[in-house]
């Protein structure tokens, strides 16, 4: 015999539905800068180094300009979408969460990964690189200064030699193509 029906027993069925299924669909919110907390082991697992190697979104090499002429590239902006290639100086020893590349004046320009969402392998320092996103003029501050220096393993002299803010060009990268060893 079939009962009669019921909205109550139809709405709390569906309530109890959609508060399941958006339960399983979250994910806990990834920190941008935060290198010291513990690594997803699914993006280290995809940091290991294979011959010309793509972390995060592909994307082909082919229009790269060299880092070195980023200032003529960005000129007054303060930002613009580019695809650079260079060299890794130093890479994030605390989980590949960052790399450095060498500007003409001797800076360093920072590429982090859009969203925190991938990393690259730490032993790639000394390859040639090509990173694909966003480059931006910024003030870093001490703190950020200061845990960039930690993570890339400079002394407690070093790091507390950090003093003031600085300028600089970063990027922010959706994707970097690691080059085979030559």
């Amino acid at each position: 015999m079939l009962k009669p029906f019921s909205w109550k027993a139809a709405l709390t069925l569906l309530a109890l539905t959609l508060g399941a299924s958006a339960s399983a669909q979250k994910s806990p919110a990834k920190p941008k800068e935060a290198c010291d907390e513990k690594a997803e082991t699914a993006a280290q697992a995809k940091a290991q180094t294979t011959p010309s190697s793509v972390y995060g979104a592909s994307f082909a090499a082919a229009g790269a300009r060299p880092v070195g002429e980023l200032r003529q590239l960005l000129g007054t902006r303060d930002s613009a979408q580019v695809k650079l290639v260079g060299t890794a100086e130093a890479v994030c020893q605390a989980k590949g969460c960052w790399l450095t590349m060498a500007l003409p004046d001797g800076q360093k320009m920072r590429v982090r990964f859009k969203d925190y969402a991938f990393f690259v392998p730490k032993d790639i320092t000394g390859r040639r690189v090509v990173v694909n996103g966003w480059a931006h003029r910024e003030v870093v501050s001490v703190a950020a200064q200061q845990h960039y220096a930690k993570d890339a393993g400079k002394s407690a002299q070093e790091i507390a030699a950090i003093t003031h803010p600085q300028e600089q060009l970063n990027f922010e990268a959706d994707g970097v193509l690691v080059e085979a060893k030559r």
